[in-house]
């Protein structure tokens, strides 16, 4: 069972780095359709294309069709970081949300990496990015007998010192935000499996290579959840038994994503060497007369935020 573990203790990591390395390189091309859109634009007071609009003269950009190109790509990458941004927010938000309502009581003897929380219901889980932290509830020391919380602990220790919280975040912001790599969201969610594999393994070990203490531990958690909602899984029950996971890379999927991030990134090469766009940077957009639409501009604005503090004045007496 020993070399088994070891073997797919490889595969774990092998799976995390693939994913790291395509998202990492999703989000450099990203970064860079937007840097080079930007690096192409030169600014001039003349030269750029002209139209009339109610009297009012304007004008916009003059592109070549590398430039639009560029901008075309900018905009795949300007999403993906938008996308980015937006789900390390919250995940941020919900980490501090989940530590926010925990009753602390305090750490466990003789283990300082773990806090004893409020509760009755057992929990046991890993929280924490840079410093993770194991967190047990006070029913969990309640229930489980003195074999079964010695699998727990390792379990999610083993979580700890990998570091997993900040691994799972890290692929599930990646397979939000790369969604032009469709292969990142079966990487992130095959990467979560086999870290509860491995991790059940370590309990396994420090039970002395026994599987009974966690699986009874596993049971009393089952019981005390909604179906479905404890994650014991039919792969963990299987590897428990001492089967072996089974779990084929998706080479389609993983072809199709390199591919489309190599055609990306020659496609970022070769337009910005030929893109060109001539604008001028007279506000709002483009105008010859910025003044004129400045002050058009005001009213509205002024409405639109009296519109915006009444909806949240209502919201708030609702």
């Amino acid at each position: 069972m020993r070399g088994n573990g070891t073997n797919h203790r490889l595969r774990d990591g092998h799976l995390f780095w693939l994913s790291t390395i395509l998202g990492s390189a999703g989000m450099l091309a990203a970064a860079a359709a937007v840097g080079a859109a930007i690096g192409s634009i030169h600014p001039v007071s003349t030269g750029t294309a002209r139209l009339k609009l109610a009297g009012l003269p304007l004008s916009y950009p003059r592109l070549n069709a590398a430039e639009w190109v560029l901008i075309a790509l900018a905009a795949v990458g300007a999403t993906a970081i938008t996308l980015a941004g937006r789900a390390a927010w919250r995940q941020r938000s919900a980490y501090r949300s989940l530590i926010g309502g925990l009753e602390i009581l305090g750490a466990l003897d003789g283990h300082p990496t773990v806090k004893v929380i409020a509760g009755s219901r057992p929990e046991a889980f890993c929280a924490g990015y840079l410093r993770p932290t194991v967190y047990l509830s006070h029913g969990t020391l309640q229930l489980l007998t003195a074999p079964e919380l010695e699998a727990v602990l390792a379990h999610e220790q083993h979580h700890r010192l990998l570091r997993d919280p900040l691994r799972f975040a890290y692929g599930r912001i990646l397979s939000r935000a790369l969604f032009f790599l469709p292969v990142m969201r079966s990487l992130g969610a095959r990467y979560a499996d086999l870290a509860e594999l491995s991790a059940d393994r370590a309990a396994v070990r420090a039970s002395a290579g026994r599987p009974g203490p966690l699986a009874s531990a596993l049971l009393v958690f089952d019981a005390s959840t909604p179906p479905g909602a404890s994650g014991i899984s039919p792969e963990r029950v299987d590897s428990l038994l001492g089967q072996p996971p089974r779990w084929r890379l998706p080479v389609w999927l993983t072809t199709v994503s390199i591919a489309a991030l190599f055609i990306l990134s020659l496609l970022i090469w070769r337009a910005s060497g030929a893109a060109s766009a001539r604008a001028s940077f007279n506000l709002p957009f483009l105008s010859s007369q910025p003044c004129a639409v400045i002050m058009t501009l005001l009213p509205i604005l002024g409405c639109i935020a009296l519109l915006r503090r009444r909806a949240r004045r209502i919201q708030d007496g609702g």
